[in-house]
């Protein structure tokens, strides 16, 4: 015999039919079924946004600098950089160790100047790093070799009015003694390809040089900033440094990229949890809602429920029949908020695309977000847990204004009818 009979899926489904008399009671379920599908849609839309754009950001960081960074514990910069790389990058688990140089410099050129970061890589080590070597948009890093050649950001060269082939003019803070007093250091480069890996602080503030090119105009001749490390499973960085740290010794210091980027990465897992938590009030708003319109409806079938009772009803089927009425309009509100929100997640770029053509607003603005397009990235036990959520306290909604239906006594309601 099944749990709810069909006596009582009739009734159920009757009462929530409403007559003429009780549209005010049928507008409340109404409202508390849009309340469930837009809480769950919208935090399911909110938490694969929220991903989305942790995962974005992490990957592109870690697409860009390396997982672990070695540097002198004694001074700024490492001599002897090609044992460090040689000893690293033998150790197992490390996909790859190359040097480094870094500085800033105002790039300059016709059409205007920008601060900027140079960074200085050897040119196969930038071939092998992903996100600079899927995005180049302009030219080819078949040209970034020699003293003049430069890879840079794509907004950085719409900036400054540069295409492949031009000239751009790094002045480094490092001047020149000359009989008229210091100047400053000029020195022109061609630039050989332009990226573009979809992060406006990389997009439009880096340039790479080659790394004998970045030696030379920083005056660090056999010397390295530091030493980037790369790894096979980026998680296991911590266990790969304290390895690491036992092959260098004393005389370097190493930290990882949840290091490097600790407060970006706390800062994104706390604002989710709290989105988690603001948006969840959305969904209990809304089982307040059933609760209010159970008991109104339960008020008006007063009379109804006196003469069930009176005919043998047993105050279970009462109670059943009144949470098959309140738990129809949580689950059809669950699982239309499912699906709401699964599309809209999946599709939410399309959708910001529509958006911004119709308004003419830019919505999602890269100088502001650090990213070009909107991510989401749907993670299924969390769509599993906001509808079990949403499911669970619908339920729970419902049982108070049943269990006052069943335990109401006919001859009281009979008598007021």
């Amino acid at each position: 015999m099944p749990f709810f009979s069909r006596f009582e899926w009739m009734l159920a489904l009757r009462y929530l039919r409403a007559r003429r008399q009780e549209g005010f009671i049928s507008v409340i379920a109404i409202f508390s079924f849009l309340g469930i599908m837009l809480g769950v849609a919208t935090l399911i839309i909110v938490m694969s946004v929220m991903n989305g754009f942790r995962a974005e950001l992490l990957g592109r960081i870690l697409g860009l600098n390396g997982h672990l960074t070695i540097q002198s514990e004694s001074a700024p910069v490492i001599r002897d950089f090609q044992f460090v790389t040689d000893a690293v990058g033998q150790m197992p688990g490390v996909v790859m160790a190359n040097p480094i140089v870094e500085g800033q410099v105002m790039a300059t050129a016709d059409r205007g100047s920008s601060g900027a970061a140079v960074r200085g890589v050897r040119p196969e080590d930038l071939a092998k790093e992903s996100a600079i070597a899927k995005g180049i948009r302009e030219g080819s890093l078949r040209d970034f070799h020699g003293d003049d050649a430069a890879v840079i950001g794509h907004r950085l060269a719409r900036k400054l009015g540069l295409r492949v082939g031009d000239q751009i003019t790094l002045i480094s803070p490092q001047t020149n003694a000359t009989p008229f007093g210091s100047v400053p250091r000029l020195v022109r480069y061609r630039v050989a390809a332009v990226f573009d890996v979809g992060m406006f602080e990389y997009d439009s503030a880096f340039i790479y040089l080659p790394f004998e090119a970045a030696q030379t105009y920083f005056r660090l001749q056999n010397m390295a900033s530091s030493v980037e490390v790369r790894l096979v499973d980026p998680l296991k960085a911590r266990e790969a440094a304290r390895a690491i740290m036992q092959r260098l010794g004393p005389n370097y210091r190493l930290y990882d990229w949840q290091q490097a980027n600790a407060q970006f990465v706390s800062a994104l897992e706390v604002e989710r949890n709290v989105m988690f938590l603001i948006l969840t009030l959305i969904i209990v708003v809304a089982a307040f809602n059933i609760i209010s319109s159970m008991i109104m409806l339960v008020k008006d079938k007063g009379r109804d429920i006196a003469i069930l009772r009176t005919m043998g009803t047993a105050r279970g089927t009462i109670m059943r029949i009144f949470v098959i009425a309140g738990a129809s309009i949580g689950v059809l509100g669950t699982g239309s908020g499912f699906a709401l929100g699964l599309a809209f997640a999946l599709n939410i770029e399309s959708i910001r695309q529509a958006l911004q053509a119709m308004t003419g607003w830019q919505l999602f603005p890269a100088e502001i977000y650090f990213l070009s397009q909107l991510p989401a990235k749907v993670d299924s036990t969390e769509v599993v847990y906001v509808v079990i959520m949403g499911l669970t306290l619908t339920l729970l909604a419902t049982l108070y204004p049943s269990w006052r239906a069943a335990r109401l006594d006919p001859v009281e309601a009979l008598r007021y009818e």
